[in-house]
């Protein structure tokens, strides 16, 4: 059966080039925290792979701190920086639309005796500025906004809101979850005006189990996690110096083909949007399609049921999400046993919190939406499938 992959929000394939790069080092077994050659030889690729990713970014490379995954590296920077802190403040500002690897470790800060403030988007998933100047107060430490948004794809104004936080007090730690982010926006941090950013290598062709935490010099910040003294005393345990190698080489490819990806994907997004719209009368974009990542379509089709139309494209050689990969069938109602609507498409108002899920006037089920995400090897015939064999499951 021909098979369309399209959820490559939640995970991109292993670039080629990438594998090759990996498999140099596959001798290159040795502790890097070792004094003899191979350790010495696993240190150097790490130190180079550091190097690598920090020219990307324009940091410096004792500024980035390697992690196992993009949910450690937003753990460390929310939890890190909170704890490390507290002394000055135990306030935090963050989003209704988050990623749970953000909202769940305010949630146990919430436990710890910190006041969370979760600011509110619009209708098209956009956070106003100003939201989030007049949530700033004289006890805020921490302040922790997503780049992009992983279910519904848009872009958050990252740069004029840290003009925000440091206009009222510059020793307020700014921290963007960048994951989906990596690969189509603008990673300067020195533009950005950011503290801290978390992204991995899942989501830019790289290996699974690869992240990074760029932490700005002078940042104060604690582990959250205890041994030894590896990534400057921040992520403890033995590097694993292929996946490494493997992530820098990603963004490598990734930021070399940047424009010209960004331009092809954003025709073909856009190309696909307005098939949904024009031949599926029930559908509905879910978000600003203006300030969009180039790759995030995120559909609803009122009356229909997420889940279920996930399973039958499925079938038909289709493979696309409802929305984030780590909640979307995990969390589901006590009552109902039906998936949970997601907290994201809660916060923009197309799914209302209450018990009958209103959503504009419009009785839906508690995941009418799709989550199509184009990747470097989408083509124009694959969404023409995809559409061909959505229209066929939505009649049936």
């Amino acid at each position: 059966m021909k098979r369309i992959y399209l959820d490559n929000a939640a995970a991109t394939p292993l670039d080629p080039r990438v594998k090759r790069e990996m498999d140099k080092y596959e001798k290159a077994f040795g502790n890097a925290s070792s004094l003899y050659a191979s350790g010495k030889g696993a240190k150097k690729i790490i130190n180079n792979s550091r190097e690598k990713i920090a020219k990307i970014l324009n940091a410096g490379a004792d500024e980035i701190i390697f992690t196992g995954s993009g949910t450690e590296s937003c753990n460390l920077a929310v939890l890190g920086a909170a704890r490390a802190n507290k002394k000055k403040g135990k306030h935090i500002i963050t989003t209704k639309i988050e990623h749970h690897a953000v909202l769940n470790a305010c949630k146990q800060l919430e436990q710890e005796g910190f006041k969370i403030t979760c600011v509110n988007v619009n209708e098209g998933g956009l956070i106003n500025p100003e939201d989030v100047k007049k949530a700033l107060n004289p006890n805020t430490v921490l302040v922790s906004i997503m780049y992009a948004n992983n279910e519904i794809g848009t872009i958050q104004p990252i740069q004029q809101i840290a003009k925000i936080i440091k206009n009222f007090n510059k020793q307020i730690i700014f921290h963007t979850d960048a994951t989906q982010a990596v690969g189509y926006l603008d990673l300067n941090v020195q533009k950005l005006g950011i503290d801290s950013m978390s992204f991995n290598g899942s989501k830019i062709y790289g290996p699974k189990g690869a992240g990074c935490l760029y932490i700005r010099r002078g940042t104060t910040i604690q582990p959250i996690m205890f041994g030894g003294s590896q990534e400057r005393g921040l992520r403890p345990g033995t590097e694993n110096t292929a996946l490494i190698a493997g992530f820098a080489k990603a963004l490598e490819i990734t930021d070399s083909i940047k424009e010209k990806e960004n331009n092809r994907l954003k025709k073909l997004r856009d190309y696909t949007i307005d098939k949904i719209i024009n031949e599926i009368p029930s559908s509905k974009l879910n978000g600003s399609q203006k300030e969009r990542l180039p790759n995030n379509i995120n559909m609803s089709f009122a009356g229909k049921d997420g889940e279920m139309l996930v399973l039958i494209l499925d079938q038909k050689g289709v493979e696309v999400s409802t929305g984030s990969a780590c909640t979307s069938t995990e969390i589901r109602s006590e009552n109902s046993g039906q998936a949970d609507p997601s907290h994201v498409l809660k916060a923009i108002r197309w799914i209302r919190a209450s018990h009958h899920n209103q959503a504009k006037g419009e009785s839906v089920g508690t995941g009418d939406n799709l989550r199509i995400t184009l990747g470097r090897f989408t083509k124009k015939e694959d969404i023409d499938y995809f559409i061909k064999q959505l229209k066929n499951v939505l009649k049936s």
